[in-house]
């Protein structure tokens, strides 16, 4: 899939949040990186055998005080190539898993660490199988 088509699906996942999580990212920049740099994904605990799909980099909302001003914007990082990898070309499988790993990332962003964030994951599993 071209670049620009993967960043349009992106977007597509970040205006399908609900408002009001969208209207609760602050000062967050998003970016389309083909891989991630195996520095980096040692840098936040990745082994060679698991696989980064998303990065959020910067200061989560709720440990921002009133000295937070004047900063860069928080990044958050989407991988292209280990998600289409994953979706094994199937476009609406790719969508699905670029909606997770957006909802994942800004997870992070609005200050959930990843225990939280994989319980939160797993419960939303457990009700969509009991439907």
């Amino acid at each position: 899939m071209n670049r620009d088509h993967f960043e349009q699906l992106i977007r597509e996942a970040i205006v399908a949040l609900p408002r009001n999580i969208r209207e609760a990212l602050d000062n967050v920049a998003f970016v389309v990186e083909q891989e991630p740099r195996r520095k980096k994904a040692k840098e936040v605990g990745i082994r060679m055998n698991e696989t980064l799909l998303g990065l959020y980099e910067g200061i989560p909302r709720i440990k921002r005080d009133s000295g937070y001003f004047g900063v860069l914007p928080d990044k958050i990082t989407i991988f292209q190539n280990p998600l289409e990898e994953l979706s094994d070309g199937d476009e609406n499988k790719l969508k699905k898993l670029a909606r997770e790993v957006v909802q994942h990332e800004i997870g992070h962003h609005l200050g959930l660490d990843e225990e939280e964030l994989r319980a939160l994951e797993a419960k939303k599993r457990k009700n969509k199988s009991q439907k």
